[in-house]
């Protein structure tokens, strides 16, 4: 029961809804890039180096906010505050997995790609982790670590980064304001209490917050359709990204006249649905191409 408990704690570390995000979107970095998968191989070895540094970040995240961790309501049974796992091992743990990371990527794939890992987590762990208790301004921050993994899958790809990589940035750059808004609106008072500086904590009214999430989902739809104009991708693709920014745009609209928590959960929910679907509709775009 001991090992199992551990065991779970360390999957709990590694942040596994962060982790399957960092690896879709890289998946989808190194299928663009590539117009489908050329070598599995290599994916296969950019998906474990890139596994092995977000689990590492997510590690020393944990650890540089354990004494935050046990202030907040949805946080206090994390590995740390609930004393299952140490603090020393929570930070080796972190060390050492993104050593391995970025070693995979070294000797695996590429340089350019071990860089790029490495330089999500050195912003994600050094930077947006101390700026939540500086400024609300740490969610645009947060959200350029958490752009970056599709360039990594780019590079893996094609050893170097081309105009269409910066557009997948842009594109996750800005899915990330209206998702991680809608969390800080519904985790405000928890926010609070932890003395971290999200928009709806340092502006309890909550309209800059509902105004940020439709202007970043109006940009999103913008950006979205960009990889159909640049020969990226077809018109299906064009329909798909039209109809699923629309409906972010909906829901973003909606939270913006409410100023609901119902609404936030929508908008929430919205967020966590179009990525999958932007990816499906980007493979059925290719493979009938």
């Amino acid at each position: 029961m001991i090992n199992k408990e551990k065991h779970n704690a360390y999957i709990e570390l590694s942040k596994p809804s962060i982790l399957i995000l960092v690896l879709v979107t890289t998946t989808l970095g190194y299928y663009l890039a590539g117009k489908g998968v050329r070598d599995w191989g290599i994916l296969s070895w950019t998906l474990l180096g890139a596994a092995l540094t977000c689990a590492g970040a997510g590690a020393l995240n944990h650890y540089l906010e354990r004494d935050s961790d046990a202030l907040m309501k949805r946080t206090r049974n994390r590995p740390l505050p609930k004393g299952t796992v140490t603090p020393a091992n929570a930070l080796a743990y972190g060390i050492l997995t993104i050593l391995m990371g970025v070693s995979v990527l070294c000797w695996k794939v590429n340089l350019l790609t071990a860089f790029l890992s490495l330089l999500t987590a050195f912003l994600y762990v050094l930077v947006y982790t101390p700026m939540k208790k500086i400024s609300w301004l740490n969610t645009t921050i947060g959200a350029i670590p958490g752009a970056i993994p599709p360039m990594g899958g780019w590079a893996a790809a094609t050893d170097h980064l081309d105009p269409g990589a910066w557009v997948l940035f842009f594109i996750l750059f800005a899915w990330q304001h209206p998702h991680f808004y809608a969390i800080a609106w519904l985790c405000k008072e928890d926010y609070a209490k932890a003395g971290f500086k999200m928009l709806p904590v340092v502006e309890p009214d909550g309209i800059s917050t509902f105004r940020h999430a439709i202007f970043y989902c109006l940009m999103l739809l913008a950006v979205s359709v960009l990889p159909s104009f640049m020969g990226m991708s077809g018109k299906i693709y064009l329909a798909g990204a039209v109809i699923l920014g629309s409906a972010f745009v909906y829901a973003g609209w909606r939270l913006l006249r409410s100023h609901s928590m119902t609404d936030a959960r929508r908008l929430l929910g919205a967020s966590v649905l179009y990525l999958p679907l932007l990816l499906f509709v980007i493979i059925l775009d290719l493979s009938i191409l």
